[in-house]
This record gives structure tokens, sequence and C-alpha cells, in this order.
């Protein structure tokens, strides 16, 4: 070893602290298994500061942070009285609290200048394009904000390692829940032709009811009354819509008024369902390993959530081979199932169904025919003007052989500002399966 080399080497073990033992301590709490590894990587080395301004926070105190495991109140208030007497400058109560939290963020993941951000309740999307190409939707469309994330691709491996998955070169995509139910997408270089990219989509901290949709002008009377029939009345339901149009929030609006001794079984690829309901048991697909194997599919767990005497089966997005087993068991006497599909309007569900249903080798005569006996009514949902909004509610029937989607119901202005739902053309077929739950609901909605 050159004599230069041997400099750096001593200069860098200089800087990092010494690992803890297992029978060690950090400061006087102790070191929780599987923890020390990671209080030894949030430590920065020579010359590199931390994200945000968390470097005026002492290392000891980010190592404190990190080897007690998740801290709980007794670690981040002792975390920051250590900051206040130790800082590398003096710090104030607010500005050692603020430090503290970002040091949480760092570990976590997410940095400090995400934390940040979404310390705004309106924003719901964050998209990271490069490290100074950051965009979020409030609620009225995607506007950018000016912010310099740092290195992309190791923001998004933090946040992967902090969701459980895999992110690298050889698993360069990854869809997962941060453990705040954030959800988290993130594609690395060269799949992303200009670099690592993110999206991260934060969803409600407590799941909406209908009095929510209706409060925020979403629904009207009627449409209330209608939805809950549809849920009192155990009608398999579809919930369509675009990206971001509520799809999912409307999902567990309706999960939200299922009786409470009922067992709901949800299935999704990455969890992002919570409806406000005491019986939910989750489901979640697993991607393959880098030797392609331990796959389990959303097909494999509507098969299996069949054996686990679900009272409610929920699928949270058709997009595959899986509406096969969907419509088999709707078609098998499970009722009160529900699921969503991305559609631009309602009478684009049968399209939507026949393409997903090639997938699983089904022919559009096939598909229509297990469609129409499994799903009672499709809700669609649309996000207009800052907003979302029950925008139709359709049957499934058979035209010359070929699925269509007739509008039972169709959503208005009113003449009070708010919006509700109508009678349309098709809304005899729906005031059938309206019946079997309540036998007023069709004479309200009728008037």
């Amino acid at each position: 070893m050159t004599a230069r080399a041997g400099s750096r080497a001593r200069a860098t073990t200089a800087v990092l602290p010494e690992r803890a033992r297992p029978d060690e301590d950090v400061d006087g709490l102790p070191v929780r298994p599987g923890s020390r590894d990671r209080a030894a990587a949030v430590v920065p080395p020579a010359g590199v500061r931390p994200d945000g301004d968390a470097g005026a926070l002492p290392v000891r105190v980010r190592r404190l942070l990190a080897a007690s495991g998740p801290p709980g109140p007794r670690e981040v208030q002792r975390a920051t009285r250590l900051g206040l007497d130790a800082a590398a400058r003096p710090l104030g109560v607010r500005e050692a609290t603020e430090q503290v939290a970002d040091a949480l963020a760092d570990i976590g993941g997410s940095g400090a200048r995400l934390r940040r951000l979404w310390s705004d309740p309106a924003i719901t999307d964050v998209l990271v394009n490069g490290p100074e190409e950051v965009w979020v939707d409030r609620g009225a469309g995607l506007e950018r904000v000016a912010m310099d994330v740092g290195d992309v691709r190791l923001l998004a491996v933090r946040l992967a390692a902090a969701a459980g998955a895999r992110l690298d070169d050889a698993a360069p995509i990854v869809d997962g829940r941060l453990p705040d139910g954030t959800r988290l997408h993130a594609v690395l270089a060269p799949i992303a032709a200009r670099g690592a990219c993110l999206s991260l989509r934060r969803h409600a901290p407590r799941a909406l009811t209908l009095a929510d949709w209706r409060a925020g002008g979403g629904i009207g009377a009627v449409g209330d009354q209608v939805l809950a029939a549809l849920v009192n009345a155990r009608a398999n339901v579809l919930v369509s819509g675009g990206t971001g149009s509520g799809k999912t929030t409307m999902l567990a609006s309706l999960l939200a008024r299922a009786g409470p001794h009922e067992r709901i079984v949800c299935i999704e690829e990455a969890r992002e369902l919570a409806p406000d309901h005491p019986h939910v048991l989750h489901l979640q697909a697993r991607a393959p390993n880098v030797q392609g194997a331990g796959a389990v599919t959303l097909s494999e767990l509507v098969r299996a959530a069949l054996r686990m005497r679900p009272d409610r089966l929920v699928l949270g997005e058709c997009r595959g081979p899986e509406v096969r087993d969907v419509l088999l068991a709707l078609n098998t006497g499970h009722e009160g199932g529900l699921t969503t599909v991305h559609a631009n309007t309602a009478s684009d569900v049968p399209a939507r169904l026949a393409a997903l249903g090639s997938l699983a080798g089904l022919t559009p005569e096939a598909v229509a025919v297990q469609a129409v006996s499994a799903l009672d009514a499709i809700v669609h949902v649309v996000r207009e003007g800052g907003g979302r909004r029950v925008a139709e509610i359709a049957v499934l029937t058979l035209a010359d052989g070929r699925l269509a989607a007739p509008v039972a119901m169709r959503g208005a202005p009113q003449r009070d500002g708010g919006w509700d739902l109508a009678p349309g053309p098709a809304w005899s077929a729906l005031a059938r399966v309206l019946d079997a739950g309540s036998g007023s609901t069709t004479q309200g909605a009728a008037a």
C-alpha cells in the first residue's frame, strides 16, 4: 500500500465511528437487533453533508436515532436534547426539532427535502424526473417546484429499501409502499433514459366515507343513497375511471359501508386500500427475484382468497389476466365483490374487459357472458375542476351478443350549485339490483 493510500484509509477510519458491539449501547440507549449496520450507514463520511441542513446535528445524535430502531417519543426527545447540547452551531428548540425530523427522514429514506415538501397537506403526488426537476400535484394539476433533491438514484434506492424492496441494476423497476402508506414507483437508468426517476403518491390519512364525498360535492343525496344501496344489496361493483380520478378512494368508501361482521379480503399489487372497517385482510402480490423464482401473482392470490372465507372479495385494480379469476369468483356465489379498472368512460369498460380477457386467453364472447353475470354495476368517477365526482353509474348488458354498458344514472349540476345523479336510459336494470337492498331507494331516485 502506498503512503498516500494508507493515509487516506487512516483518515476515513478516523471519521467513521467504530460499530457498536452487540452488548454496547449508543448514548445510553440499547442497540436493537439488526440496527447496527443502519446506524453506521447513516453516518456521513468526511466532507459529505447529510440531506438538507441536518449536518448541524451531531453525528452521535444521528447514530442514536438509527441504532435505536424505529424511534419512539423517548428516543426523539433524547435526540433533540442531545442536539441542543452538542450541535455544531447554536440551535434553538424549534430548529433542533426540525433537525431531528430531517435526520429521521434521512434514516427512513425520504430525505429532509422531500419531508419538507410533504409537510404541505394539499400535496398528493410528488414526481421526481431529475435532481432539479420536481413536480407536485395539489389537486389542481401538476406544477413544478424549485427544489434540488440531489442524487435521484440514491434517493430511489433508499426509498425502495424503506419499502422493503430491491432496486439496483438487476432489478431496475420497483413498485412498493412506504411505511407511512405512500405509494412508491421508481425506475433506474438506462430503463429511464434521462436517469433515475420516481413517483410518489400519498393517500388521505383516513379513509373517506360516502358522507365525505357528499360534503366535497362528489355526490349528492341521491348518489349517496344509491351507492349505499349497492353495498347493502351486496352487489358486485366495478369502479372505473382515469388515473388519479379517485377509484381507490371510492372503493374504500364503499367498503366502509359494509357491515362490521363481514370479512373483507383485499388483493393488491402494492397495498393502497385502507377502508374504515374492523375486519380487513390484505394480500399483496410479489415479484420474482433475480433468479426468476418466488413470484406470487394476483391470479394466485384471488384463488387463495376464495379459501379464506371472504364475505367480500376485493381486487384493488384489475389490469391483467387476473380478470378471468375475478369474474369466475363473482360468478360462483361470492357476492359483494368490488374491483377497479382504468377506463375513460363507463361505456369504454366493455372494450377494456375484452382486452384484459384476451391476456387470459378468453374470447370477447366469453368475457361478455361472464361479465354480465358477474358484475351488477359500474361506478365511474372523474376528476374535474380540482375535485372528484361520480359521473355515471352503468350496468352491463348483451346487445347482439356484444358487451355493452348503458348508463343507468348520470351526474349533472344541480340548481343549488351541487352535483348529483339522475336516472338514465338503463335505470330500470339498476333499480332491480337496488331493490334487493332497499325498496325505497328506487322510488327516491326516480323522484
